[in-house]
């Protein structure tokens, strides 16, 4: 980290436990600054110094400034920044602390503020230079500020009366009580390059070709010359790109692994093994567990429950091919290489260093679903990236187009989409009729590449039919698919409705167990974008 900041101006992200913090540092990128996140529970002062940043963002987070214990920066921050002139700028709890610690006061609010809200802004502010007009920004706050610290100044309000924005140029300390960073503040990306560019003045010389020499030499430096790893392939897009970077640096000392756990969609096997061979040319031995994974899930319902159980028997199936793998090579295998995902980190709480403050959302399977026990070491290329940087990176490494493209699909595979339910076969293969039937509409219409995600879930609920002029007690399903740039944020994809009759006509002739379809509505936020 301090090597690649010393090539590159810095804008340096203290958390302190936003769902958003590493979407300020994506946004950052995506503007060609380089941007590290630093837990604010674990940072000091030392660690910011050597980082060198030319402007420090404190992130949003789930606490309240004003209680006991309320994570808070390192001390003499405030004094470091002074004395080298470095810009600070505070998002939502980051305008709080900023207020509470400059002598202002932040009280709970009277109207707590969620979701999509109108700020007005004042003309001729840092902020928002001579732009005045109304704008609408995402809001995420139950407190607000009650009483100004001395010297600064209110630039926006919300339309309900609630300060939005303040600034204290003198200092060079700005903050705001909505999240520029996500898709749904539309003029935020304007704000973030006015305090990049103008404020900080910092240069756009990060590209993605960085991370990918950064990582190979990483792993270059990580791995023995005479080290073996086994790559979890899991025939998507990140453990692919992963495995390809990997393999740049261990050639034959990468040896490829697709489970079939039982729990992949239709045909799901068949296709991606072809690919591998005939696309990819990667050498994969597939295991199939899909008994050993469908017997540990036996009468398991619980969403956190399968992740973990799934997890730990991943790992059983890599160590016992890794023990085979000794056998033959003389030598145990040392590293196990994931395509873990910055969003997988965050949503799973990940260990300090990393996010200290956050509330855990769910556990991937990949993160916090491993067990301790676990003997191979892990290497995670990708884990500082979102969705979008790893298909950049993966079109650098000569992936076909058509294979990065791909929708996203979870490592626990569909025992997460049979929802409050049991994970039995007779589940699973109605599932996986439903998604084919689904997944090939979108595809035959053109429109998959317009969307993030699509699949179905199957609903823990019977309901009573007409089918044949017969009365039919069956199955319930959901639909879903959604828009977004990486999976941090979603809004679903709105199909004609001619569309949705088509599919949903379909499901119900072909589908025998199903006679009612859904269809999810819902964003992410307040939504994640699986059920489970």
């Amino acid at each position: 980290m301090e090597e690649e900041a010393s090539r590159h101006s810095v804008a340096l992200v203290l958390d302190f436990g936003s769902q958003y913090t590493h979407l300020i540092t994506r946004r950052i990128r995506q503007l060609g600054v380089c941007s590290f996140c630093l837990s604010a529970a674990e940072a000091s002062l030392d660690a910011v110094a050597k980082l060198a940043p030319s402007l420090i963002l404190l992130s949003g987070g789930p606490h309240s400034v004003y209680e006991p214990g309320a994570p808070s920066v390192p001390p003499g921050f405030f004094d470091y920044v002074r004395d080298r002139g470095v810009p600070v700028v505070g998002i939502c709890y980051g305008l709080q602390l900023i207020v509470a610690q400059m002598g202002g006061s932040v009280e709970p609010a009277a109207n707590r503020e969620y979701g999509s809200m109108d700020v007005v802004p004042v003309a001729g502010s840092v902020l928002y230079g001579d732009d005045d007009s109304t704008q609408s920004v995402w809001m995420s706050h139950g407190d607000e500020v009650v009483e100004m610290p001395r010297g600064f100044v209110v630039v926006a309000r919300s339309v309900q009366g609630s300060i939005a924005a303040i600034e204290n140029p003198d200092l060079g300390i700005y903050a705001l009580q909505y999240h520029p960073e996500v898709s749904h503040s539309p003029k935020g990306i304007d704000t973030l390059k006015r305090l990049l560019f103008e404020v900080g003045g910092l240069t756009d010389d990060w590209k993605v070709q960085d991370v990918l020499q950064e990582q190979i030499d990483l792993i270059a430096t990580t791995v023995g010359p005479d080290d073996h790893a086994i790559c979890a392939l899991s025939g998507g897009v990140d453990s692919t790109v992963a495995a390809t970077i990997v393999h740049k640096v261990m050639g034959d000392r990468l040896h490829c692994v697709f489970v079939d756990n039982g729990l992949l969609r239709y045909k799901e096997r068949e296709r991606v093994m072809e690919t591998f061979k005939r696309d990819l040319h990667l050498p994969v031995v597939c295991v199939d567990a899909g008994s050993q994974f469908l017997a540990k899930l036996e009468g398991v319902v619980d969403p956190e429950r399968k992740r973990k159980i799934i997890g730990a028997e991943f790992i059983a199936v890599f160590d016992e091919f890794s023990r085979k793998l000794e056998q033959e090579l003389g030598k145990k295998p040392k590293y196990l290489v994931q395509g873990t995902l910055y969003p997988d980190v965050i949503e799973s709480c990940p260990p300090p260093g990393v996010v200290g403050h956050s509330h855990t959302i769910k556990s991937h399977h990949n993160v916090g679903g491993l067990p301790p026990s676990m003997k191979l070491l892990l290497l995670e290329p990708l884990k500082w990236l979102f969705k979008d940087e790893v298909r950049k990176l993966g079109k650098l490494l000569g992936i076909p187009e058509g294979f990065l493209k791909r929708h996203p699909f979870p490592g626990p595979g569909l025992a997460v989409r049979v929802i409050g339910g049991d994970v039995t076969e007779e589940n699973l293969e109605t599932l996986r009729l439903v998604d084919e039937v689904f997944t090939a509409s979108i595809k035959e219409a053109g429109l998959y590449d317009e969307m993030w995600q699509a699949f179905a879930g199957i609903l823990p609920v019977k309901t009573v039919g007409v089918q044949g002029d017969k009365r039919t007690h069956s199955g319930s399903v959901v639909l879903r698919a959604v828009t977004s740039e990486d999976g941090m944020t979603a809004e679903r994809y709105t199909f004609k409705r001619e569309f949705l009759d088509q599919v949903t006509r379909e499901i119900c002739n072909t589908v025998v167990d199903v006679n009612r379809v859904f269809y999810d509505l819902t964003s992410k936020p307040p939504a994640t974008i699986e059920w489970e």
